[in-house]
């Protein structure tokens, strides 16, 4: 992703605004439904992932969620929850979860801005970078116990496979 920050002027936004901001940068689609909704499409390397974005302004706090395009059938239920733990374990920022409602995996964060105006635009971009390298990271293990049948570890182990050199 790009680095906006030295190119757009932030004072007097809504937070949403300041995201608004970074994802017309990139050309991504969103529909700001309210003010306190923004809804985004961004593409990836595995798939598009839906983007959602909510602020709170009682407890002045933004609310992200990053979900794959992809559905866990509830026979997979298990061992999904097993992998969310171990992929948990190795995150520093937000985490991952499943939308039961749904079946959608997702990576969440909130981030609390008490006593700050907005978020900043720097902010933004590290959430969402976060988010994108975090999905990108491990959506081939969801792929591999959901789809290929492997163990959770068997899945990690597979998905966390360094390459060496160029091909």
């Amino acid at each position: 992703m790009t680095n906006l920050s030295s190119t757009v002027e932030t004072a007097n936004l809504h937070p949403l605004d300041v995201i608004e901001q970074l994802v017309e940068f990139n050309e991504w689609t969103f529909d700001r439904r309210n003010d306190e909704e923004l809804a985004v499409q961004a593409p990836g390397r595995w798939c598009d992932y839906s983007l959602h974005f909510a602020w709170n302004d009682t407890v002045d706090a933004m609310h992200f969620t990053c979900a794959f395009d992809m559905r866990v059938p509830a026979e997979k239920s298990a061992p999904v929850f097993e992998l969310l733990a171990i992929i948990n374990e190795r995150l520093w920022l937000g985490h991952f979860s499943i939308w039961a409602e749904e079946g959608l995996p997702m990576f969440r964060h909130a981030l609390p801005l008490r006593g700050a105006e907005k978020p900043t635009l720097e902010q933004m971009e590290d959430l969402l970078d976060t988010a994108m390298i975090e999905c990108e990271r491990f959506y081939p293990a969801f792929q591999y116990v959901v789809w290929a049948g492997k163990s959770p570890s068997e899945a990690m182990d597979a998905a966390l496979i360094e390459t060496v050199g160029e091909a």
